[in-house]
């Protein structure tokens, strides 16, 4: 964005003036008005006595300004993207976006009332997660050791982001004087260098000679501070405060000094690499040229060769593995491996990096890889990661190369359903990534994909009571398998692993961050639901427009025009992949029809109020195959309708039917329809399916096909984000075609 100077005129007066007056009468006066004269050097006197009252007041003001460099909050954006010179579209702020009904509306008010409290209690109780009791030690207000695992710090700040965001959208007074009280506790945690960790610090506490900074890659430090950073410029947006900013700013200094002192430390730590982000954001949200530097640096040290700007020879330990995606320079990378949520954290910190610096080799691997993750590696719920363990690189001729990967990518097309890892926090990842991609090309490809993980990916990791938690995500669920998983198959109160829950609680809470885009042509809508937008464009005009839908149940929706700049704009309305045959109506006139999808359909004019958009996006239930490498699913479909993904449970099922006895017809007909009373309301899809009994296998392998002739069953499928709610269940979300 071109950044635009705003005039000041001289408010000089002329000679007639006051100030006219007072420099002749010291300069010009006659010497006939002597006892006039004396008079007026004493005025000058107290004129000047307070010039320089005032002058030293501005000094004084204005060295506390140097010193703080805190600037004043203009903008109060998620992603502030405003002065980013290769994005395209940039974010609204906090609160211009605000749930009026219907499904989003329900699940903020739902992350308000009960998930961030909720999860507080769990964060604060010394017995279950010790979270917050490790600031408090650290901070030298409890004695005791460290407890919980060591990117404990990181899972808690995101709990304080979601609640800094809440408090922006909702001035909720409870929680501006819960995260104060907090945020003096984490304050009193720092060292004065600015290094804030508190395995770390509660063990320096103790004198234990161990405890040295970037010890144990896996000890997290900059993961931690990474969340650190994030959480205090939304809270610095949403409140006006820099109280956490500046303990962020402390802690973005220390790493910039040991980025200079040496990179290697900070390359060889850059583990889930959430402060790729955060750096950035400490830049657009302070203008500090450092901040930019660094996040330049991050992405370049990740080659083991290089070092402080120079090529040296690899040394033990500092070989680069594909589990961290550090064994090849990123920019040559081009595709999606390792461990899931450190690729996605890093692919979104790139793009953050590329939306500052226009670098074109940082975007070629970015759109490399997003390419081999949607359409080879991406499970149709939109979430990633499909292994528990794997290898990589797999297959590889050279054995003595190939490393161990936990949460792994896995290879192209691998994606079973059984065994599917798909931890949440990857998805989380995945949406921040795209989200980013939509900044920097205002393309509708990753707005779909967002989407997709939202309703279906990020939605199913939580229980609808807000209260429990999945880990990993699986596509299909059976009662008895010969293997153990690592992770529970159903939801939890609490996981002793505790980073995807409040990771999903701040991204519910952001959603509204997502709805809206703007950009000096006009305002990008990319996500539907019902709400009123409160905004100004670049060039500070205001828009206000108010959303009413029922989506993501119905595809009708209508767009009315409160206020509008008087000038042309264009309101660009995403075209879902899914929306064959989609209408557009302005004021009952038709602008568009069977849209293109995949695509924002752009409506330019001058507006008016009470100006209505009606966009109309057909929701056929649709059968989905996946590609035939994808072996684990051949000649099975999954059902969407819309946004949402479809799961047939086993509640839904006659005594005695199992998931794995159900088939259905390639041309089943399938009958949509709203249940208020399920699942908190839901649309379901009612049909005839096949069941073929002998599902009593034993300990056979392989068995003659059976002739026998299937029954008909009446079937009932929910959305897959609702999955698991009303007790213990069978559930598959790919279903065989017979």
């Amino acid at each position: 964005m071109k950044n635009r100077a705003h005039g000041i005129k001289d408010s000089a007066r002329p000679l007639g003036s006051a100030r006219g007056r007072l420099v002749r009468l010291r300069f010009g006066a006659s010497p006939r008005r002597e006892p006039h004269r004396r008079n007026c050097r004493l005025t000058m006197v107290k004129v000047l006595s307070i010039c320089v009252l005032v002058v030293t007041v501005c000094l004084a003001a204005s060295s506390v300004r140097s010193a703080d460099k805190t600037p004043q909050i203009a903008l109060r954006r998620t992603t502030n993207t405003s002065s980013s010179l290769y994005a395209k579209l940039q974010s609204v702020d906090i609160d211009d976006v605000r749930w009026t009904k219907g499904f989003w509306a329900e699940r903020f008010d739902l992350c308000h009332k009960v998930m961030i409290p909720n999860m507080w209690q769990l964060l604060e109780d010394p017995q279950i997660s010790h979270a917050y009791d490790n600031f408090l030690i650290a901070a030298g207000l409890k004695k005791g050791r460290h407890r919980g695992p060591k990117w404990h710090d990181g899972d808690f700040y995101k709990w304080l982001e979601a609640a800094a965001f809440v408090y922006g959208v909702t001035k909720d007074e409870k929680l501006n004087q819960q995260m104060d009280q907090i945020i003096d506790v984490i304050g009193r945690t720092q060292r004065e260098d600015g290094y804030i960790h508190t395995p770390v610090i509660i063990s320096q506490r103790s004198q234990s000679p161990d405890s040295t900074e970037f010890a144990n890659r896996l000890d997290f430090e900059t993961y931690n501070m990474g969340h650190l950073m994030t959480c205090a410029c939304i809270h610095y947006r949403a409140t006006g405060k820099a109280t956490l900013l500046n303990i962020a700013k402390k802690a973005a200094d220390f790493l910039y000094m040991v980025y200079k002192k040496s990179p290697q430390d900070l390359a060889n730590n850059a583990i889930c690499p959430s402060h790729y982000m955060g750096i950035i954001e400490m830049y657009r949200t302070t203008g500090e040229p450092r901040y930019l530097e660094l996040a330049k640096a991050l992405i370049d040290i990740r080659d083991p060769r290089l070092r402080g700007g120079k090529l040296t020879p690899a040394k033990a330990g500092e070989t680069g593995t594909d589990h961290n995606q550090d064994r090849i320079p990123f920019r040559k990378q081009t595709k999606a491996v390792g461990h899931a949520v450190r690729a996605n954290y890093l692919y979104a910190g790139a793009a953050d990096v590329y939306a500052e610096t226009g670098d074109k080799s940082l975007l070629a691997a970015l759109e490399a890889i997003w390419h081999d993750v949607a359409y080879r590696k991406m499970y149709v719920n939109g979430a990633t990661g499909a292994l528990y363990d794997g290898a990589s690189p797999d297959g590889s001729k050279n054995h003595e190369a190939i490393q161990l990967v936990h949460q792994a990518y896995g290879r192209e097309y691998q994606l079973p359903n059984i065994t599917a890892y798909n931890e949440s926090c990857a998805t989380v990842g995945f949406a921040l990534w795209n989200w980013r991609m939509l900044a920097i090309t205002a393309q509708a490809r990753f707005a779909d994909v967002l989407e997709l993980a939202l309703y279906n990916g990020v939605l199913s990791a939580i229980s609808l009571d807000g209260k429990k938690f999945f880990y990993t995500n699986p596509l299909r669920v059976v009662e008895d398998l010969p293997f153990e998983l690592r992770w529970s198959r159903k939801r939890e109160p609490y996981i002793s692993c505790f980073c995807c829950p409040p990771n999903v609680v701040r991204t519910i809470a952001e959603v509204s961050s997502f709805v809206y885009s703007i950009s000096d042509e006009g305002i990008w809508v990319n996500l539907y639901g019902s709400n009123v937008l409160d905004t100004k464009f670049p060039d500070d005009s205001r828009v206000k427009l108010i959303q009413e839908t029922d989506y993501p149940w119905d595809g009708t929706i209508r767009i009315i025009l409160e206020d509008a700049p008087a000038r042309d704009f264009s309101v660009f309305l995403r075209i879902p992949g899914w929306a064959n045959g989609s209408i557009v109506k302005v004021n009952d006139k038709l602008a568009g029809y069977n849209l293109k999808t995949e695509q924002y359909f752009e409506v330019k004019r001058k507006w008016s109020a009470g100006d209505v958009i009606e966009l109309v996006l057909p929701m056929p239930v649709k059968l989905i195959e996946a590609n035939p490498l994808v072996e684990e699913v051949r000649n099975q479909a999954a059902i969407k309708r819309g946004p949402i993904v479809y799961c047939l449970e086993s509640v839904d099922l006659p005594d005695g039917v199992k998931i794995t006895d159900v088939s259905i017809p390639p041309a089943i007909k399938l009958r949509e329809r709203f249940d208020e009373e399920l699942l908190r309301g839901v649309t379901v899809l009612q049909g005839k399916a096949h069941v073929l009994g002998g599902s009593n296998w034993g300990e056979v392998l392989y068995r003659q096909i059976s002739h026998q002739k299937p029954k008909a069953v009446d079937i009932r499928l929910i959305p897959y984000y609702a999955w698991g709610n009303r007790g213990k269940s069978e559930m598959t979300v790919w279903i065989p075609l017979r």
